[in-house]
């Protein structure tokens, strides 16, 4: 029978990059048998435009905003997935992080 996975990307500022690999290690069990803190991590360019009411960690209202980044990629099981949403919640400095959860088939499943 196989399990629920999800792969969750987020890209965060190079400074907190360690400290939220980190921490979401310390909430999941690991996927890959022998192995933990098992992250991609990608050069990425975000780009936002802070409106009012906003407070933003990088930016200012009503002008336009690039800023590297880190991406990280991680996968997770199900039952692991909320507790690592909850790190990226309390610790990315950003008001709104994109987050995206996608679905996975685990590639031996497919065997």
């Amino acid at each position: 029978m196989a399990e629920d996975i999800y792969k969750v990307t987020v890209s965060v500022p190079a400074d907190f990059i360690d400290i939220l690999m980190d921490a979401i290690d310390e909430v999941i069990d690991p996927l890959y048998p022998g192995y933990r803190r098992c992250f991609t991590i990608s050069d990425v360019v975000g780009t936002w435009i802070p409106t009012e009411g906003s407070d933003p960690y990088i930016g200012e209202i009503d002008t336009i905003t690039r800023q590297e980044e880190k991406r990280i990629e991680f996968v997770v099981r199900e039952y692991d997935l909320a507790q690592a949403l909850h790190v990226i919640d309390r610790i990315h400095p950003y008001e709104e992080p994109a987050v995206d959860v996608i679905p996975m088939k685990a590639w031996r499943s497919l065997l």
